[in-house]
Formats: structure tokens, sequence, C-alpha cells
């Protein structure tokens, strides 16, 4: 297991598990400029490292984030901010590259504005029962620009969506779990546990096919259903050359869970 701190974003591997914790607990860790950037150099440094195969992102102290600092990044934003060289975006809305693999989040307390949107951009999200949702840029002026409006319609459906956007109103975990904005709602003292579980079974499972899923997922997404269907034989002909798919086919007729190499 290592740890270690880098600015205001603490990282840890645990096996095949990357940990990304937000840590500006005395501001609720609401996202100034080290964090945002931090956050976007632990991603990078996630993708790059060939042994994790799934990142949990969480928050130390009691809330996830109480969203923007914009005192502190405004003059950044008007003036362009980009993602630093060597990070990856953690909310593919700002012009860097984006993880291969997937992403888990769990959050609790306070999850405002680009809190959500980093749930939004993420694959699995789970969140503590009392954990308090609000999209509040409308509130203060701007509008959500971290990808709620690009994304929150396509889960929640446009109407759901709009309730909770144009108001900027505060929402609670089993809203949030109605709006398919997360997949699970548990008690606190359950929220690490069970999502370092679920990281754990994805992790378990073969790397290039759950990447493969990911891709094709996020294609279809992004560019249509004809468009990543026709990508679906070349990525399974490729696949099905790997050792990993060999790995696939003993493990079956075995009778045992695969021992995956990601190759």
């Amino acid at each position: 297991m290592n740890q270690s701190t880098s600015g205001r974003v603490s990282r840890e591997k645990r096996e095949r598990i990357m940990l990304i914790g937000l840590d500006r607990t005395a501001k609720r860790n609401a996202f100034d400029l080290d964090l945002l950037n931090d956050l976007c150099l632990a991603y990078g440094e996630f993708e790059r490292d060939d042994e994790a195969r799934v990142a949990l992102v969480f928050a130390h102290g009691e809330h996830f984030t109480a969203g923007l600092d914009l005192a502190n990044v405004a003059a950044s934003f008007t003036a362009g901010w980009q993602v630093p060289t060597g990070g990856c975006d953690p909310w593919g809305v700002f012009g860097g590259p984006r993880v291969s693999k997937p992403v888990i989040v769990a959050a609790q307390g306070y999850c405002y504005t680009i809190g959500i949107e980093l749930m939004l951009a993420s694959d699995i999200n789970l969140c503590a029962s009392n954990t308090r949702f609000a999209q509040m840029e409308v509130q203060r002026g701007i509008f959500p620009f971290g990808g709620a409006t690009l994304r929150m319609h396509k889960s929640a459906g446009w109407g759901n969506a709009m309730r909770w956007l144009l108001t900027g109103d505060e929402f609670d975990a089993h809203e949030a779990y109605r709006l398919g904005l997360v997949q699970e709602v548990l008690a606190s003292e359950d929220l690490l546990p069970r999502a370092l579980k679920l990281a754990e079974r994805i992790a378990a499972q073969a790397p290039l096919g759950v990447q493969a899923t990911l891709a094709s997922a996020r294609q279809a997404v992004s560019d249509g259903e004809a468009a990543a269907a026709t990508n679906l034989h070349p990525t399974v002909v490729r696949l099905m050359a790997s050792e990993d798919a060999q790995e696939g086919v003993r493990a079956m007729l075995e009778r045992r869970p695969g021992d995956f190499k990601g190759r």
C-alpha cells in the first residue's frame, strides 16, 4: 500500500485500485485552483499506472465538496483555465485527455456544483444517505459549465434535470437516486467499504475487456450508436487474440475466477 499527498489530493494504492481523496477539509473541499489542478494530475497518474485498474474518488472530512471556490478560480476561468500538463480532465469538458479506465465516486455531506458534474462524468456513483446536492450556479450569476447541462438530462430526463438546474435548489440522496445520478445510497459508515468492494469486483475482471466496454459505451454516447457499432467487430477480433481472452476460456472450463494480466 502506497500513500502520498500532493497539493490538495491524496493518492493511495490498494493493489489494483487507486484511491483519490479530495483534501481541503478546512474549506469543505471547495475547489480552488490548487485542488482543480491536483485532481487533474491525480487522474493523469491513474491513467499512466498500468497496475491501477479502477479509481475510487472520495473526500476527506465530512463533505465531498462545497463546489467551486469562485473567488479563487474566477480569474483563471475567465482567462481560459486548462488542464495542467500531465493531467487528465476529470469532467471531460475542459479539453484535456480523459482516463480510459473506470472511475467510481463516493460522496457524502455537501456535494455541490462541480462535485455533481464530477459524478456525471464518472462511471459509477455511490453516496451516503446524508448527502445534499445542489447545482446552484444560476444563483451566483453563472451557469453549470462542468458538464451538467450536457449530461444530467440524459439520465434524469429533461424536466427532472431542468427542475434542479434552473432553480439551483438543494436535493437529497434519495432524489439523486431517482434521477439516476447515484446507483446506491448507503449509511455513511458503509459508503467507502461498499465502494471499495465494488472497485475490487471491477478490478478482478479482464482489464482489456473493461476498457473496451467503457470505450464502446462512451463512443455510443458521443458519436452515436451507428458509429460505435462499426467498432464492435474490430475490437472483439483484437480482444480475442489477447492472453486475457485465452485465460478467460481456461477459467471458464476449469470453473475458477480468471487471473487477468491486461495482455
